[in-house]
């Protein structure tokens, strides 16, 4: 890999793929809507030599192309809005297969677990059944077989899946709205059974992992699992992140009926709640995949990444409020 372009790059995944493209020096396009965020994003990095900055709209092939600047490999970390996926998607995946396909180029598509359905093994291998039962997982089934379509010749796409997630750079997860206001001293809400353990990943430790499969050549074509490590309670990441902070304010689980109400007046609410089996039924990934391809798996164990999530969500509340 010599050079790469980031799409979605100021997003929650985005953000630390690109900063962990540029550790390992390797040239970066970052690419996005807002030359402003792109700016704070080039700042939080220490305005990198190999980091180049383009706006431009994922939708448009020709946008890509021309802000690619030759790059060989695309990492697709756009994200579309929770409650405009059905309509939204599949457009925006043919826009990127499309560049890729003109490009010529190695394509890295992060995506999540929503096409395989319901679980039917205690951890996911990539072969796992995909037989989705919510509008959305039969969508991102459409996606799936739209990025691996015979129809692109010279594009070569690989997808890596995520659980749910966290991070300092975390915006559409299930968590950020309980992680920002833990760290900004708010009662707040948490989406699911907080008692059933559930996968997540930290954003860091998922990056890594990513831009180690896409330096494989083998690795295209493909899916593959980013696993986090052990499974952890609702109940426990609260805790944990109580005590990075501080501060004990109400944290209340929100269940189908909680949720149901809030989606009168919030349209994201409203689609979160055909997703709620995931809380209630947690889909576990395998890592042996990865560990037998690629190496041995290094996790930031939750306590800690969750530590540095919060003290990194304070600091920008602290450095908001100081301007």
């Amino acid at each position: 890999m010599k050079k790469a372009i980031v799409l979605g790059a100021t997003g929650g995944v985005g953000n630390p793929l690109t900063a962990e493209l540029i550790k390992r020096g390797i040239e970066t396009v970052a690419f996005g809507r807002s030359a402003q965020k792109l700016q704070s994003l080039a700042q939080e990095l220490g305005n990198p030599s190999l980091l180049q900055l383009e706006t431009g709209d994922a939708f448009s092939p020709e946008d890509i192309v021309r802000a690619s600047g030759g790059a060989d490999v695309i990492f697709h970390s756009a994200n579309i809005p929770y409650h405009e996926m059905e309509s939204r998607l599949l457009p925006l995946g043919e826009a990127v297969m499309e560049a890729a396909e003109r490009m010529g180029a190695k394509v890295v598509i992060v995506d999540g677990i929503y096409p395989y359905g319901r679980k039917t093994t205690d951890k996911a291998t990539e072969e796992h059944p995909k037989r989705p039962h919510t509008r959305k997982g039969k969508v991102r089934l459409a996606y799936e077989e739209l990025i691996f379509s015979q129809r692109w010749l010279k594009a070569k796409p690989l997808i890596v899946r995520l659980p749910d997630y966290y991070g300092p750079s975390a915006k559409a997860s299930y968590l950020s709205v309980t992680m920002e206001a833990i760290a900004a001293g708010k009662p707040t809400a948490f989406i699911g059974n907080m008692t059933v353990p559930r996968e997540y990943v930290y954003l860091p430790d998922a990056a890594r992992m990513i831009v180690e499969i896409a330096g494989r050549g083998e690795s295209f074509g493909q899916n593959w699992h980013i696993p986090g490590p052990d499974v952890i309670s609702g109940h426990d990441l609260v805790r944990f992140a109580r005590q990075a902070s501080g501060k004990r304010k109400a944290v209340i689980p929100l269940g189908r009926i909680g949720l149901s109400l809030l989606g009168l007046f919030n349209p994201v609410m409203k689609e979160v709640v055909e997703m709620l089996y995931l809380t209630e039924e947690p889909f576990v990934l395998s890592g042996e995949k990865y560990e037998r391809v690629i190496g041995p798996i290094s996790w930031t164990p939750h306590e800690q990444a969750i530590r540095e999530t919060i003290h990194s969500l304070m600091n920008h509340n602290r450095t908001a409020s100081s301007k």
